[in-house]
C-alpha cells in the first residue's frame, strides 16, 4: 500500500509540474515496480515486477478521452503499466528531451522534426489528424464567419473589442495560432501580445481554454476533437472551419533515451496498427455523430 501511495504521489507531482508556468526537473522512478503479496500467514512474498512505460501527450488527446480508451488495451496486450502524462506540446517535448518519458504524442511538425534532428527522438510517425476551428459566440460580433483563418485573425485585430482567448501555453495549438498570425502579416510578440485587453492568454489546456472563452463570450482556436467533447457545455459554435492552415496532425515519437525501448517501439507499433487505426477512426462517432480523429498511419503528413 505504501508503494502505491508513493507512486500516486509521484505521478501527481509529475502532472502538476506540466501545469506550472515553467517546466521543472522531475525526479524519475524505476522503469518497473516490485509488487509484494502478503500471504494468510503474514509472510511477504515478492511477485513479478510490473514494467512501466511513460508517455507524455498533448492535452487534446487526453481531454477527448482517446488515451483513456486506448490505454487499457495496450496494458493488457503488453502486460505493462502505461503512465500517461498530459501537458502542452512544448512541455511534453521538454520531458522527452530530459528523458523523463519514453514516448511523446504531440502535434507540431516543425518541433517534432527538430526533436528527431537534434537526436532526442527516433522517428516522427504520424498516426492521426483532425482540424482546428475558430469557435466563438453564435452572434459572431467580429463578423468573421466563413473567412480564411488569416483573414479572421486580421479582422479580430482590426475589431479590437471582440475577445480572443489564446492557449498561451507553448502548446501545439498555441504554435498553430502563432503561425496563422505570422501568415496574416503580424509579429506575434510585438503586434499581437500587446494588442490590448481583447487578447487574453489563458495559459491552460484546451478544455479550460474553451471554458474560459465561453465564459467571456469570446473566440478561440480549438482542435475539433476537444471542441466536440466539450460542446455540450458550451455556447460557442464553429465560425471558421476552412483553410489549409487548420490541418492538425498528431505524431508519436519514441524517445531516444527511453529506459524501455522495446516497449516504447511497441507503443508506436500499437498506435499505427490496422486494428487500432480503425478504433481511432471510430472513436467518438456514436457520441458526436462524426470522427474526432482520422487515422493516417503511413501517410506523409
Amino acid at each position: 500500500m505504501m508503494k502505491s501511495l508513493a507512486l500516486s504521489l509521484f505521478l501527481l507531482v509529475f502532472v502538476l509540474a506540466g501545469c506550472s508556468e515553467e517546466s521543472q526537473p522531475i525526479e524519475t522512478a524505476e522503469v518497473d515496480t516490485a509488487v509484494e503479496e502478503v500471504t494468510e500467514s503474514g509472510a511477504v512474498v515478492p511477485m513479478a515486477r510490473v514494467e512501466r512505460l511513460r508517455v507524455a501527450t498533448t492535452t487534446s488527446l487526453y481531454d477527448t478521452g482517446l488515451w483513456g480508451y486506448l490505454e487499457p488495451m495496450f496494458e493488457e496486450q503488453y502486460d505493462v503499466e502505461l503512465d500517461v502524462l498530459y501537458a502542452g506540446t512544448g512541455k511534453a517535448i521538454d520531458w522527452g528531451k530530459r528523458g523523463d518519458v519514453d514516448v511523446i504524442t504531440v502535434h507540431s511538425r516543425s518541433r517534432e522534426e527538430a526533436f528527431v534532428t537534434e537526436g532526442y527522438g527516433v522517428e516522427r510517425v504520424p498516426f492521426a489528424f483532425n482540424y482546428f476551428l475558430i469557435v466563438g459566440p453564435e452572434e459572431d460580433p467580429a463578423g468573421i464567419a466563413g473567412m480564411s483563418p488569416e483573414d479572421a485573425l486580421t479582422a479580430l485585430m482590426n475589431n479590437g473589442e471582440a475577445v480572443f482567448v489564446s492557449r498561451g501555453d507553448d502548446s501545439g495549438t498555441h504554435g498553430k495560432e502563432k503561425s496563422i498570425w505570422t501568415a496574416a502579416g503580424f509579429d506575434y510578440d510585438e503586434d499581437v501580445r500587446t494588442a490590448g485587453a481583447w487578447y487574453v492568454e489563458g495559459g491552460s489546456g484546451m478544455g479550460p481554454t474553451l471554458v474560459m472563452a465561453n465564459e467571456m463570450q469570446g473566440y478561440t482556436l480549438s482542435d475539433i476533437g476537444t471542441y466536440l467533447a466539450y460542446q455540450g457545455d458550451l455556447d460557442l459554435v464553429p465560425v471558421v472551419d476552412q483553410g489549409d492552415a487548420l490541418l492538425n496532425v498528431y505524431s508519436v515519437l519514441q524517445v531516444e533515451t527511453s529506459k524501455n525501448p522495446e516497449l516504447a517501439f511497441a507503443l508506436v507499433d500499437f498506435l499505427t496498427s490496422a486494428e487500432v487505426q480503425q478504433l481511432i477512426g471510430d472513436y467518438g462517432v456514436d457520441a458526436y455523430g462524426m470522427q474526432l480523429f482520422t487515422p493516417c498511419a503511413g501517410e506523409a503528413l
